[in-house]
């Protein structure tokens, strides 16, 4: 057990090094803050605060973890080593030039978006305003580089230190925000359709349309066989959440309960994970919320447990504490929708921490680093799409953490010209795990 000794043992302090070091490293720890029980212990040990108590491993803090609330923090990037930095100390016989304690938890908790920022028009915190686009760092799981840094200089000063094994692991995601293209949309919405199509002269997709209608083609957005087939192939802990919120201007999906919805969901249901994507009016509003978990559940007849913000729309700290509320486990929402790379600077997974009631959270956030919902414009190729998630995915693997990538069940279907996303998909599916 590694025992380290810190000022006061703060519910910042003890959710970071937990992460840090329990989940990330596979080490055992716990915290003390009296000096005599960190000198009595003879084992591998470390203190962390403005000034070291002895000769011990030291690590200097900033203030941030035995801070209460929301406080304006200036955040100065550096480049260190191999990487991007900030909360700099000064202490010389400090390990590290650097609080990455500190900075993880302002990166895990999304400090900067309780801050005030520009929301773009979906109302949602913009990776242009991250401290991680800013200084060109958002492409880098940094929280797990420098967990890597950190876990070098302890086996310095404790060789025989034991870290748990780690493993490289993949486990892609299906968002739905419309199971049907054509099928199950009402005389009015089908003919609108057509008549939509007609003068935008899609004269393809209007014959797909009615083909499908007419039975003699299959909806080129029900691709869940595809998914099936690959999941009997090869085993994966693949997740497929669906949109079954009212119909609005956001959202428009079929009604969650006609009959073949419902037989789609249950069918793929059993084979694969199954979770909710949220609406957009459901994120922030408990009481629509609880009725799309209802849904769900009413059809899968087993409790939910995987959840995602419809468009990543995040509003911290009440989007993810319904979801708590709700007792819903894990959340799949936490990145770009136009910008690859790591929101919350990690490729681990971790536990919400609620800063304004300084807590943490039974919620598990699955962070993602790369999203299609739709066609990709800076993207036309398959190469380049291969190569960009082929860069993410060595990244991730360096330090073996969770590669998450999230589709739309639409870039899948026939209507779109980028007709390689299949081709994308079932390359990730069948990359080994280590």
């Amino acid at each position: 057990m590694l025992l380290i000794h810190t000022q006061k043992v703060t519910p910042r302090v003890s959710y970071t090094f937990k992460q840090i070091c329990k989940r990330i490293l596979g080490l055992d720890v716990d915290l003390t803050s009296k000096i005599e029980t960190f000198i009595a212990h003879d084992g591998p040990k470390f203190s962390y605060g403005k000034q070291p108590l002895g000769k011990e491993l030291y690590f200097q803090s900033v203030d941030l973890l035995f801070e209460h609330g929301l406080n304006d923090v200036d955040v100065q990037v550096s480049s260190w080593e191999d990487t991007k930095c900030f909360f700099e100390v000064k202490q010389e016989v400090s390990a590290l030039p650097f609080d990455i304690f500190a900075a993880s938890f302002y990166l895990l908790t999304r400090y900067e978006e309780y801050m005030p920022h520009v929301k773009d028009v979906m109302g949602r915190f913009p990776a242009i305003e991250s401290v991680a686009y800013k200084h060109d760092f958002l492409q880098f799981p940094v929280i797990d580089v420098w967990a890597s840094k950190f876990m070098k200089i302890l086996l310095e000063k404790y060789p025989n230190l034991q870290f748990g094994e780690r493993k490289f692991s993949i486990m892609p995601v299906v968002s739905v925000s419309e199971t049907f293209a054509y099928k199950n949309k009402g005389i009015l919405r089908s003919i609108g359709g057509g008549v939509r199509d007609l003068w935008s002269l899609k004269l393809d997709e209007f014959t797909d349309r009615f083909k499908t209608l007419l039975g003699l083609k299959r909806d080129p957005y029900d691709v869940f066989d595809f998914i099936i087939e690959l999941q009997k192939k090869k085993k994966r802990k693949a997740k497929v959440l669906f949109g079954i919120g009212d119909y609005s201007n956001y959202e428009k999906n079929i009604g969650y309960n006609k009959p073949q919805h419902r037989t789609v969901i249950k069918h793929i249901g059993d084979y694969v994970d199954v979770g909710l994507k949220a609406s957009y009016e459901a994120v922030c509003e408990l009481p629509i919320l609880k009725k799309e978990k209802e849904r769900i559940e009413g059809i899968l007849n087993r409790r939910l447990k995987y959840s995602m913000c419809s468009f990543f729309k995040i509003k911290l700290p009440e989007a993810y504490r319904n979801f708590v509320e709700l007792e819903i486990g894990e959340d799949y929402s936490m990145g770009y929708s136009k910008y690859s790379g790591f929101r919350a600077g990690t490729c681990t997974p971790f536990m919400f921490y609620d800063l304004d009631y300084e807590v943490q959270t039974p919620l598990m956030v699955y962070p993602f680093c790369f999203a299609n919902l739709g066609q990709r414009e800076d993207m036309d190729t398959e190469r380049e799409v291969r190569n960009e998630l082929i860069a993410y995915m060595d990244r991730v693997k360096e330090v073996k953490g969770t590669f998450i990538p999230v589709f739309s069940n639409t870039v899948f279907s026939d209507i779109h010209h980028q007709s390689f996303w299949k081709s994308i998909f079932n390359f990730i599916w069948n990359i080994d795990n280590e």
